[in-house]
């Protein structure tokens, strides 16, 4: 028998907002024959396997906002984030400066690449479940978008994954596995995702009962991003027009202040969030991002003043952009004091206040209960002109068309196809757009390397005198190395 301890309150703190039962449910020494058995207990599986790893629970999490959070520290390694802080995490991030025993770097690949097989197992056990057909499919299905999409965050930061069989899972053997080649993982995540849009979903609502949960759109917005990192543009393009159908009614808020709100929760831009509530999951953007002498409402908010943009990034928005709203560059303190790059004091020295999100009235320190926003229909839209573009090798009206929905959406002027003179000058267009749009969202980092940009501007904005060509991919972590005895090999450069 094998030992598998499964925590059931995670899914149910990310599904329902209004589910507060905190209970920690061990189930210990499973045999094959003890569980699961009702759909009750497939329930606990996949609340556990699948879901367990995406959430922004304080400091857990694969969407967790602090240094482990990968919206958080890939964007410290790009031309945009900043931490004003100087502990052990932060200077091998910022500095580009990536090793096998880097902290930072390494994390990711260490905490979650074992959730990969967790889920393997979850699946051979569902297999074998005497439950309703509909209802066995449905939790498949998440099992499967859920270890798509981590093997996809794996990939795209490592490269090539260890993968388990679920024979040698099975066999409860202590073997060590080699990675994967690019193509064997490559496969693994897409025949993962394509099985998940078999059976789920288009998507849910906020009010839904399972609005939370994994759906279609968030198994093709995965894809998508998954043909974009693979450069496979004419099946990234259709993995955007499908989620443009009308089944899925995805919109852009008319505001972008309004998107990242309490009060706008589960809005129609949302594809997927980490649904975080004030019982269980807790965000702590602001705690990070702000400094005491900046004012809010609710004075009760933690202000630890530590994530901003770089001021070189700032200044590549236009004055007018509504973006700059909750992208502070220019303010003044309880103080009395105008801070700005002028002036930073302790304040601004690093560069701008990315706030973004809204305040949490009812928030008493670090903690806020507003959904953190992890895919947007904007990423989609903007992928897609640039995926539309790549594929034909020419500026379309529809590809300038999907830009100005984001861009207007700004306040700003749109584009005519006569301001491109070329597929490269609108393909800058769009890594613009996207850095304005998306930051903090996990984009930039992918986005720079896709470019052929991501160690041109370490080495120009981080001014990295240590970052070379081979940190497009992240370190495995020197443990993972030496407990392979031969078997792993680390990415190069390493």
């Amino acid at each position: 028998m094998k030992k598998i301890y499964l925590l059931v309150s995670i899914l149910a703190l990310m599904l329902c907002s209004s589910c507060t039962d905190l209970t920690e449910k061990e189930y210990d020494i499973i045999g094959s024959g003890m569980f699961p058995k009702t759909a009750e207990d497939a329930d606990g599986l996949v609340t556990a396997a699948a879901y367990g790893p995406f959430v922004s629970n304080w400091y857990s999490g694969v969407f967790t906002v602090a240094a482990t959070g990968v919206q958080t520290y890939t964007e410290m390694t790009t031309d945009i984030g900043y931490c004003q802080w100087n502990d052990v995490v932060w200077p091998d991030l910022l500095n580009v400066n990536f090793t096998p025993n880097s902290s930072g770097p390494t994390r990711t690949y260490k905490n979650y690449i074992n959730s990969i097989s967790k889920m393997t197992q979850a699946l051979e056990r569902l297999k074998n479940m005497e439950i309703d057909d509909d209802v066995k499919n449905q939790y498949m299905a998440e099992v499967h978008c859920g270890r798509g999409w981590l093997a996809y965050i794996l990939y795209d930061l490592y490269g090539p994954l260890q993968i388990a069989s679920p024979e040698l899972l099975s066999s409860g053997k202590d073997e060590v596995l080699p990675r994967s080649t690019a193509e064997e993982t490559v496969k693994f995540i897409e025949d993962d995702l394509q099985e998940a849009i078999k059976y789920l979903p288009a998507r849910y609502h906020k009010g839904d009962a399972n609005y939370g949960r994994f759906t279609k759109a968030v198994a093709y917005t995965v894809l998508m991003k998954l043909y974009m990192h693979e450069k496979e543009w004419k099946k990234a393009v259709a993995c955007g027009k499908e989620l443009m159908e009308p089944e899925y009614g995805f919109q852009l808020v008319p505001h972008y202040k309004d998107i990242f709100t309490l009060e706008n929760e589960g809005n129609d831009e949302t594809i997927w969030a980490a649904v975080c509530s004030t019982s269980g999951n807790q965000q702590l953007w602001l705690a990070h991002v702000l400094s005491s002498e900046y004012p809010t409402k609710n004075t009760s908010i933690q202000k630890w003043g530590g994530y901003r943009v770089l001021w070189d990034f700032y200044h590549t928005f236009d004055p007018k952009d509504e973006r700059l709203q909750v992208l502070v560059g220019d303010f003044v303190g309880t103080d009395g004091v105008e801070y700005n790059e002028k002036n930073p004091g302790t304040v601004l020295f690093g560069g701008a206040m990315p706030i973004k999100y809204g305040e949490d009235p009812n928030a008493t320190g670090e903690e806020s209960q507003i959904d953190w926003i992890v895919f947007r229909y904007a990423d989609v839209l903007t992928l897609l002109a640039e995926a539309e573009c790549r594929a034909d090798n020419r500026v379309s009206e529809e590809a300038v068309s999907l830009l100005n929905r984001v861009h207007q959406r700004a306040g700003l002027a749109p584009y005519k196809l006569s301001d491109f003179a070329s597929s490269e000058a609108f393909l800058d267009a769009v890594l613009l757009e996207r850095g304005h749009e998306l930051w903090f969202e996990d984009c930039r980092r992918t986005d720079l390397i896709r470019y052929g940009k991501y160690i041109e501007y370490a080495k120009k904005y981080r001014h990295s005198t240590t970052a070379a060509d081979y940190m497009t991919l992240m370190p495995l972590p020197q443990s993972i190395i030496d407990e392979g005895k031969g078997q792993v090999v680390q990415n190069p450069g390493y």
